[in-house]
């Protein structure tokens, strides 16, 4: 271990006087004093930003009080995925407690009518309702065409973005994305919702109403950090602790419903609000309309939100389905292609796949196939379709170099969309493995699992766990931790389940820990052939029937060569 590294868990352990092993997480996520542990693993609101630092909040909050005292019209405009809902759902709320709502209105935009963020339906639309002054949120930061255009006809904009900025800044009014050029903002990993949020807290400080009025929206602000999987440090920590911490003692009526019709019980952690309610909202834009996304946001009355939540869980169960049939689909496609050689990566098209769930189906195929994916389907006359990638490759790098078969494409490492002409998917195809040939080598198509620490099972207890959970909410840069138990021996009773998954009983230094698994099932030689392996886990708490117990829940299984 590197010197100053020891050095720093020497200084934690004893100013902490914790396990180690926590101590050793807690320097690996830079976390170097008792300072810095405390705000650490007790959050405070105290530590949230002045917004007043982020560049241009200034020339927002003015332009939108001088819009109010003269009785402008507000548009509120949002992207169609849940960063983009919940924003318009906060600020649309907000804009409405303090403002005439009949001069204030939203627009979300459809995703198959109109794609992504600014759309020239959504300016002709401000236009037409003579709209003088529109806040865009989740997106805007590229739009310099369509908001010129814009103000051209007599519309302004006020921009809250994060995603990173091109050359040239659109003519917005505003721009708030602690992203942009000489933007002092400390914290540069908000996402849309939080930049919105910012604005939110800075109006209400500038109007001076009470703090609760901007704390009202924080489990929504917590549900888009939580989706958009931006890093879970800083103020997006903040954010998702008391965000969390809101979903569970007093949830917005929306939440609530989310939460009834989603099956949620229980304290509602991080992984509900990504695996729940996130793919509930998801759904709304990937199927139909995203625009009752946003009435259920605003809607106050209990019962009828509850009703607008079973339309989005509906839309949801469509998703599931379409999801589930296009990935079953794909792989009798891809045990075809495998016939004709290995390859490594992984290009699939059918005509009548749906759109909507592309990018669901192409993370579902590296499940099985880890390696570069792109899935593929018909979009009017254009072929369209979304790519996922792995760790070491970048995407939207590989993407560039086929830029001559491609009509148009953007995105990032792990993740892009692209369109071509439909004669052109073989040629693409072709073009796009010999891209990832060269740039890969076989080591990257193995998937690595980060270990933070080893861990005997004579340290696992109610206190190691109890600090192990004040390390939530989990997330990127701030994942759950990973231990590695080594020479585990099995009982006898460990066994397969469903043909998939292990139910785990297994002992170290005579301390037994049970668990399960998932997906396992083809490792079971390893701990069924009577010799000491190797196990890769994180620890979770089961409760029975009112009795809680520690749990592991187990990534791998390694033979002791």
């Amino acid at each position: 271990m590197h010197k100053a590294r020891e050095e720093t868990i020497q200084v934690l352990q004893k100013e902490l006087g914790i396990n180690r092993v926590i101590c050793q997480i807690l320097a690996q996520r830079n976390i170097n004093n008792y300072q810095q542990a405390f705000e650490f693993f007790r959050p405070s609101l105290n530590g949230l930003h002045d917004p007043f630092l982020m560049k241009d909040m200034e020339k927002a909050v003015d332009r939108i009080t001088r819009a109010m005292e003269k009785g402008e019209k507000i548009l509120v405009y949002g992207d169609y995925d849940v960063d983009g809902t919940t924003a318009v759902g906060c600020m649309y709320q907000f804009i409405c407690q303090i403002y005439d709502p009949s001069r204030t209105s939203f627009y979300i935009p459809h995703r198959y009518r109109e794609g992504y963020g600014i759309s020239q339906a959504g300016v002709d639309h401000a236009i037409a309702e003579s709209v003088q002054l529109v806040i865009a949120l989740d997106c805007g930061i590229k739009s310099v065409d369509l908001i010129s255009y814009a103000l051209s006809k007599g519309v302004e904009f006020i921009i809250c973005d994060h995603h990173i900025p091109g050359d040239v800044l659109p003519p917005a009014t505003a721009i708030l994305n602690p992203k942009q050029p000489g933007c002092a903002y400390p914290f540069k990993e908000l996402c849309g919702c939080g930049v919105g949020w910012k604005l939110i807290m800075a109006l209400v400080q500038r109007i001076g109403l009470p703090e609760k009025t901007y704390l009202n929206f924080l489990d929504l602000a917590a549900t888009a950090v939580a989706a958009d999987i931006v890093p879970m440090t800083g103020e997006n920590r903040i954010i998702s602790f008391y965000g969390l911490k809101k979903a569970n003692e007093d949830p917005s009526i929306s939440i609530k419903a989310l939460m009834e019709v989603s099956g949620v019980k229980g304290i509602v952690s991080v992984q509900h609000l990504v695996y729940m309610i996130a793919p509930r909202v998801n759904a709304a834009g990937r199927m139909d309309d995203a625009r009752k996304v946003v009435h259920l946001f605003t809607e106050e009355n209990l019962s009828k939100a509850i009703a607008l939540a079973n339309l989005l869980h509906s839309d949801n169960a469509d998703r599931k389905e379409a999801d589930s049939s296009i990935t079953e689909e794909a792989l009798t496609l891809l045990r075809e292609y495998e016939k004709l050689g290995k390859r490594r990566s992984t290009v699939v098209y059918q005509p009548h796949w749906h759109k909507g769930v592309v990018g669901i189906v192409a993370s579902r195929l590296i499940e099985h196939y880890y390696r570069p994916t792109i899935v593929l389907t018909k979009s009017g006359d254009m072929v369209a379709g979304s790519a996922r990638s792995i760790p070491g490759f970048n995407i939207h790098d590989g993407l560039d170099q086929c830029a001559s078969l491609l009509l148009g494409f953007g995105g990032h490492y792990f993740a892009a969309g692209m369109t071509m002409l439909p004669e052109n998917v073989n040629a693409f195809r072709e073009k796009f493995e010999t891209v990832v040939e060269s740039m890969i080598d076989d080591d990257i198509l193995t998937p690595i699992i980060n270990i933070d620490a080893e861990l005997r099972f004579s340290e696992i207890n109610e206190t190691f766990y109890k600090i192990l959970s004040q390390m939530e909410p989990f997330g990127p840069e701030n994942p759950q931790p990973v231990f590695v138990a080594r020479a585990v021996a099995n009982t006898g009773y460990s066994r397969v389940v469903k043909d998939l998954h292990i139910r785990f009983v297994v002992k170290q230094d005579n301390i037994i820990m049970s668990g399960i698994g998932f997906n396992l099932a083809n490792k079971f030689s390893i701990i069924g052939n009577g010799n000491p392996f190797d196990i890769v886990f994180t620890i979770d708490e089961n409760e029975w029937q009112g009795n809680k117990s520690l749990q592991i829940k187990v990534l791998d299984v390694k033979s002791i060569s």
